[in-house]
């Protein structure tokens, strides 16, 4: 997985050495990265958020598949 190798550095500047390309994210897509390099899964991750931050389960659930696509996108999962 090329997520993997994603470097995420305290500015939540994310860059890809093998890549080459450099990405800007924000806190919880910082969190959902750490997740998916722990192996955890979609669902867990929606838990987990949803958990820390009070929020809504389905919105939750659609912004964690919504960067999940975005990351496909990028090839980094």
């Amino acid at each position: 997985m090329q997520l993997n190798q994603l470097i995420v550095d305290e500015n939540n500047m994310a860059f890809h050495p093998a890549m080459g390309n450099s990405y800007q994210v924000n806190d919880v897509a910082r969190e959902i990265i750490s997740f998916l390099k722990d192996g955890k899964t979609k669902e867990q991750i929606v838990e987990n958020i949803t958990e820390k931050y009070q929020a809504d389960k389905k919105e939750v659930f659609i912004d964690v598949s919504d960067f999940l696509a975005k990351l496909k996108v990028y090839r980094l999962v």
